[in-house]
C-alpha cells in the first residue's frame, strides 16, 4: 500500500503553528482517512462531517490528490457553546499517487459525511493472463 498512496503535510515537524487569526483562518483540519486496496484499485473513505457536496473540492494534477472541503455545522439560534472540542470547518489533505494508478477515471461519493473515492489501478499495473502459443 505505501508504494500507492502517499500523505502530505503542510506542517513542518516538530514546530508549533502560530495563533494569530489570520494563520487561524487558513488553518484546516485533516480528516481520518482509511485506505483499501484490493487487485483493482484503491478505495479512500474519508471522515467529512458536516460537509455537504457543494462544499466539497477534489483535485488531481499529475501525481497528487488533493481534498478540501468546509463543513456547514452552526450552532443551533439561541444556543452559545461554552466548549468546542472542533472550531475549524475546514478540511484539507493531499496525497501523492503512484503511476500504478489512473488518475483519468478516480469517482466519488458523498454519502452522510463519508466521502468514497475510487481510484483503478491503470492497465499497464493490473496482471494479466500472457496466452502462450504453439510453435
Amino acid at each position: 500500500m505505501k508504494r500507492d498512496l502517499q500523505t502530505s503535510s503542510a506542517a513542518e515537524p516538530g514546530k508549533l503553528a502560530q495563533r494569530d487569526s489570520s494563520r487561524h483562518a487558513e488553518a484546516a483540519l485533516t480528516p481520518a482517512v482509511d485506505v483499501i486496496e484490493d487487485s483493482g484499485g484503491i478505495t479512500l473513505y474519508a471522515d467529512l462531517p458536516g460537509v455537504s457536496r457543494d462544499r466539497l473540492n477534489l483535485h488531481v494534477e499529475a501525481a497528487t490528490l488533493t481534498i478540501e472541503a468546509e463543513s456547514s455545522l452552526t450552532t443551533p439560534e439561541g444556543l452559545n457553546s461554552s466548549h468546542t472540542e472542533v472550531g475549524l470547518a475546514r478540511f484539507r489533505r493531499v496525497f501523492t499517487l503512484s503511476k500504478e494508478l489512473d488518475t483519468q477515471n478516480v469517482t466519488a461519493e458523498l454519502a452522510q459525511g463519508v466521502l468514497r473515492l475510487r481510484i483503478p489501478k491503470a492497465a499497464h499495473a493490473k496482471a494479466r493472463r500472457i496466452e502462450i502459443q504453439a510453435a
